[in-house]
């Protein structure tokens, strides 16, 4: 359950957006009502004058190859390479709830399910990463450390003062970074010590992780429309991890979730509020965005399995988990 102190700032939130009155709040104030409202909407929910043409350019929408039905509100998936099955979260109840409902699947390729219940003892397990045979789950305030073949819980690393753990990001390394959304954070896990490693508001409530060549890129959430609330749409963002820096990567366009790379510098992301599938082309600080597919309400952490050129995409609230087959690239 939230705390009182969670429930008066929300309250607090609520009432300044209905009375116009963030011009009359503290800088402070505002940006704690700010991560306040992004932590409601989970509640509530539970470019430039320059051309851009991706090489490797989609001909067509894609199609439904597979659907894995059966699932409790799945939120991300992970393939892994070694054993060649697809780890998916579900979270199995509200949003944030340290319930101890939450569970991982195990999947083949194909969408069939293997174990419903591989790995359990979790509460609303969200995002995934895996570094050599340990995968990371992102559990609300906690980091929990899962052996890859068995299932078991090997370690949690808790994550103090975190109010939502969203997404897991693998560098080369073995550091592992992960999102806290409603507070602008990125915690890292390095040498043991898990900690929070860089707050910037400028991040507009990181969701979406992936590790890319010394940089972190990040699909960020912003606000969606929801009850006393306008919506807040958010974008790309690239973290230099050496220098700790935020860049832009376009403008703002969505209430972004998953993303995973089509292709070098081109990106696939989900929209949860909308329910959409994108592709983002950047160079530089601009980006070009062109929506793949229309879905429904809650499409979540997605991946690209490139061989198959599949896009798989947890639907949160279809308690599904779909496979999109991409179009042959256009010739040139």
């Amino acid at each position: 359950m939230m705390s009182v102190h969670l429930i008066r700032l929300a309250r607090r939130f609520v009432a300044a957006t209905a009375i116009g009155a963030s011009r009359r709040v503290s800088t402070t104030a505002a940006s704690g009502l700010s991560k306040v409202g992004r932590l409601v909407t989970f509640i509530l929910v539970a470019s430039g004058s320059w051309s851009l043409q991706p090489p490797l350019a989609i001909a067509q929408a894609p199609t439904l190859a597979w659907e894995a039905k059966g699932l409790a509100r799945p939120e991300s998936v992970l393939h892994d390479p070694v054993t060649d099955v697809l780890f998916v979260s579900n979270i199995n109840g509200p949003v944030m709830q340290k319930d101890g409902n939450g569970f991982i699947s195990r999947l083949k390729p194909d969408g069939t399910i293997l174990e419903r219940r591989w790995a359990k003892g979790l509460n609303a397990p969200t995002g995934m990463g895996l570094s050599e045979r340990t995968l990371y789950v992102a559990d609300v305030d906690a980091l929990v450390a899962i052996n890859a073949a068995s299932g078991s819980i090997e370690r949690t690393h808790k994550a103090n003062g975190a109010i939502f753990l969203n997404d897991v990001a693998v560098g080369d390394d073995g550091t592992v970074y992960v999102s806290d959304t409603p507070m602008n954070t990125i915690w890292r896990l390095k040498d043991g010590v898990f900690e929070p490693w860089l707050t910037d508001d400028a991040l507009n409530g990181p969701n979406g992780l992936l590790f890319r060549e010394g940089r972190l890129i990040v699909a960020s959430f912003g606000r969606p429309k929801s009850v006393g609330q306008e919506q807040e749409v958010a974008g790309l963002f690239a973290i230099n991890v050496e220098e700790k820096s935020v860049s832009p990567l376009g403008e703002p366009f969505g209430n972004l979730d998953g993303i995973d790379e089509l292709q070098p510098g081109t990106y696939l992301v989900t929209d949860w509020a909308e329910g959409s599938l994108y592709t983002i082309a950047v160079k530089g600080k601009k980006a070009r965005v062109r929506q793949l597919l229309d879905l429904n309400q809650a499409s979540a952490d997605l991946i690209y399995m490139p061989d198959e050129r599949l896009v798989l995409i947890p639907m949160m609230l279809d308690n599904t988990l779909a496979a999109y087959k991409l179009d042959a690239p256009k010739s040139n």
